[in-house]
């Protein structure tokens, strides 16, 4: 009898007995990241840690993605306490070349109008509460519309302020969307645009002289502290990683930033957000609402970008209207879905360069439109 009781003690020990179908489900979610990430290569520098940290967190009975487990402790410490992102921001600002933003300084306009789709999301996100009772308070659907920024580091940031609740579901949607970026923008790209407009070729940019390179961060940083003190930690960062690049002075900081900082961070980033795919989280009829609302960020933003540099165009500027959809700041895909579509259109059209200065001042935009929705909220 008491051999019988220890083997039925040992079977309810096992994983298999204590799966439930909600942790089934999360870890083949999980598992389509992964082969998202290694067959189609969709971000998989995030897809591939946030997928395996999700088929962990859904392990029955290990408790790794609890408060006391490994990716819990590096939630608490990361996440929370907002560090992750920031030290992304110095990687990402050590990478960053603002010369074809500082050369066409217009381009700004692109990267702002593509913030559109976080402030329409954040009214989607309100109705959908208001006539399907998904109960999302004004936090929540600020944290939701800031995906449309296509920009991950901001999301986590703004979301694990506001809505830390409804972080994993933010993260995933907005990594997963940067992803397919290649997928969701040219058909409204091209829905927006008339063949002779994507065939449009703009001017050589002019050289950004060092000087100008050194003092855009500096100024960038006083302008955001003079007059939105609330973005400050994202888009100093961004500067500080930026002056280390083009200052010329710290080579070895700034190869330090641009590649093991961010890597290391990255890995540790991917994990916790993927502790928060547990199923008992992830699994609630807001999570497809936050999913659905995200794309819609996402095509609203670009549509806006599209649409604002038609505008441009019309006041006298020569300006190709698709790289406005490079202004949502997934850098640089993006501005290299941009770049094939125009050549598509004319084999001598080359937009890279000219989409890179809406794709930079779109990050910025971003962290902005996420600075003001703290203030205001936070």
């Amino acid at each position: 009898m008491n051999l019988v009781e220890g083997l039925r003690n040992l079977l309810g020990s096992t994983g298999v007995a204590s799966l439930t179908w909600g942790q089934a489900v999360m870890i083949g979610v999980s598992l389509s990241l992964i082969w998202l990430a290694i067959q189609k290569k969709y971000e998989p520098s995030l897809l591939l840690p946030i997928g395996f940290a999700g088929v962990l967190a859904n392990i029955p009975l290990a408790g790794i993605g609890g408060p006391d487990g490994l990716l819990g402790i590096l939630y608490g410490f990361g996440i929370e306490t907002g560090l992750f992102p920031l030290l992304i921001f110095v990687g990402i600002g050590a990478m960053t070349d603002f010369g074809p933003l500082i050369a066409n300084p217009k381009t700004a306009l692109l990267g702002a109008a593509a913030q559109v789709g976080i402030f329409a999301t954040l009214i989607g996100s309100l109705l959908l509460s208001e006539w399907l009772g998904f109960g999302f308070t004004l936090r929540d659907a600020a944290s939701i519309g800031i995906i449309g920024g296509a920009d991950g580091p901001t999301a986590i940031f703004l979301a694990s302020r506001l809505s830390p609740r409804l972080l994993g579901a933010i993260a995933v949607a907005a990594y997963s969307y940067m992803a397919m970026v290649p997928l969701i923008q040219p058909p409204i790209m091209r829905l927006l645009t008339t063949k002779a407009e994507r065939e449009i070729e703009m001017h050589q940019l002019r050289t950004v002289s060092k000087r100008e390179r050194i003092l855009f961060p500096l100024v960038v940083l006083g302008l955001c502290a003079l007059l939105l003190p609330a973005a400050t930690p994202l888009v100093g960062m961004l500067m500080f990683g930026n002056l280390l690049k083009e200052s010329g002075v710290v080579e070895r900081l700034s190869r330090t930033a641009q590649n093991e900082l961010i890597n290391i961070v990255t890995i540790f980033l991917g994990l916790s957000v993927g502790s928060k795919l547990s199923a008992d989280l992830f699994l609630r009829v807001e999570t497809l609402g936050i999913l659905v609302l995200g794309l819609l960020a996402f095509a609203v933003g670009t549509a806006s970008g599209v649409l604002m540099a038609k505008l441009l165009g019309r006041w006298g500027s020569r300006v190709n209207p698709l790289i406005g959809a490079a202004g949502v700041s997934a850098v640089p895909m993006a501005a290299r879905v941009v770049n094939r579509l125009g050549l598509e259109a004319n084999p001598h059209n080359a937009l890279l360069m000219h989409a890179m200065g809406p794709n930079v001042a779109g990050v910025l935009g971003s962290a902005v439109a996420a600075g003001v929705l703290l203030a205001l909220l936070g």
